[in-house]
């Protein structure tokens, strides 16, 4: 979940199980990273705290088989900018928006994954009517730091060390670090590869994380402020997907949050944690395009 700056080129290639090509767009000034695979209706597939696009790799081809499938790195992380923002909410629903604009795109389905999803549930609360339908993987709820049942990840949101020593220590236990974060939200841990570690240092390595990171955590009462109350006021068709072995919120986090959102279907993924789009991909894609069949 943390980083050292080490400034580097943007790849050409997304480095997934098949190569994508990488574009970017300027969103309100700043380069936002992003693939675009597919024709169809299109769906924005939004990652969460600490991510990046390939916790979607699996998604790209079998969904752009019938949809236009956008995955963005949102900004902050990943390829994007990571430029000197408070990382409010509606900063992160902006370049969304902002996002949508330049590609042409007057709709979309939000599909969020964690903070991804909160991001989501903010567009469809700001901007209804750019949102077409909604479906929330293990999504950012209400009280999220009373929910978080993970001590690694509370550790994280309360820790109070200052932005230089995070860095300083990233460089000797930063990779230990990673491991840990991956096997906390991933159940089965056969699927933490040496290449899929590596692949995580990479992208932790690319630039400084660590101040947008912090950045959020510090924003999230804005959230429970602003958005989390709200719930009841989206009122766009929901598909809620939720990992069975979610040991950062619980599968009755989600019950929780389908039983607050008016038009909301919860399913709940076997033999997957927090990520279950990655570690269950053919069941995750299979919900996803019979929800969204007209």
């Amino acid at each position: 979940m943390s980083g050292c700056a080490t400034p580097s080129e943007l790849p050409r290639w997304f480095d997934g199980f098949q190569r994508f090509p990488i574009r970017t767009a300027s969103v309100n000034g700043h380069r936002i990273a992003y693939l675009d695979e597919g024709q169809g209706p299109p769906l924005i597939l939004l990652h969460g705290y600490g991510g990046s696009m390939w916790q979607w790799e699996y998604q790209q081809i079998p969904l752009a088989r019938q949809f236009r499938v956008i995955t963005p790195d949102l900004i902050g992380s990943g390829l994007s900018d990571k430029p000197a923002l408070d990382y409010r909410p509606e900063e992160l629903i902006e370049s969304i928006r902002g996002l949508m604009d330049a590609l042409g795109l007057p709709t979309a389905t939000l599909i969020g994954n964690s903070m991804g999803g909160g991001v989501a549930i903010g567009m469809a609360l700001t901007h209804p009517d750019r949102v077409s339908r909604l479906v929330l993987i293990d999504s950012l709820p209400d009280h999220v730091r009373e929910r978080l049942a993970s001590p690694l990840m509370q550790r994280a949101l309360n820790t109070s060390v200052p932005a230089w020593l995070a860095r300083f220590g990233a460089l000797f236990v930063g990779n230990r670090t990673m491991e840990a974060v991956l096997k906390e939200i991933i159940y089965d841990h056969t699927l933490v590869t040496p290449a899929v570690l590596d692949r995580s240092n990479r992208n932790r390595q690319r630039e400084d994380m660590i101040t947008p990171l912090m950045s959020l955590r510090d924003s999230l009462p804005l959230w429970e402020q602003q958005f989390a109350p709200r719930f009841k006021d989206v009122h766009h068709s929901t598909l809620i997907l939720w990992g069975e072995q979610d040991r950062l919120f619980p599968p009755q986090v989600g019950r929780d949050l389908q039983a607050t959102i008016p038009q909301a279907r919860l399913i709940i993924i076997p033999d997957a944690g927090h990520i279950p789009q990655w570690e269950q991909p053919h069941v995750v894609n299979r919900h996803i395009t019979e929800f969204l069949q007209p």
